[in-house]
């Protein structure tokens, strides 16, 4: 793919629905952690809000301020993560990468409504914006675990 047109196509009105309605947007009041991600080439940052209970995703919220792509990834990690283990979330993360990295499978359910998002794979400028959301949650994890094993 290449050229403006191609570019336009990528953008497509799913992914457009998804970034005008994410779900969980905004802060929580009282997280166990906070991580936020910046993507270098184009700026995008997510910040996630996130709490464990029974080694489980209990409440969640991120503020996104990410291209559309970036925001459809959020909307579709917010819809789905809470109840979700950190194994869910790190396997999500690691299947999204190798979908938009190496063409691999669709990450599993809950969160493969990523699968919009395959398009995105020859726009490699575009990964780090879409990875910020599952990146950043499985981090939050990571620090709530180091402090609280969660089980």
């Amino acid at each position: 793919m290449s050229g403006e047109t191609d570019l336009i196509k990528l953008y497509s009105g799913r992914i457009l629905e998804l970034a005008a309605d994410i779900p969980r947007h905004g802060r929580l009041g009282d997280p166990q952690a906070t991580v936020r991600r910046r993507a270098p080439l184009c700026g995008s940052t997510v910040t996630v809000d996130l709490s464990c209970e029974d080694g489980c995703v209990s409440d969640y919220a991120a503020e996104v301020r990410a291209c559309a792509l970036g925001q459809a990834a959020a909307s579709v990690v917010g819809a789905n993560i809470v109840g979700r283990t950190r194994e869910e979330v790190a396997g999500a993360r690691d299947a999204l990468r190798a979908m938009l990295k190496e063409d691999g499978p669709t990450p599993p359910a809950p969160f493969d409504g990523l699968e919009v998002l395959r398009p995105a794979r020859d726009y490699k400028n575009r990964h780090a914006s879409i990875m910020l959301t599952l990146e950043a949650a499985t981090e939050a994890m990571d620090e709530i675990a180091a402090r609280t094993p969660c089980t």
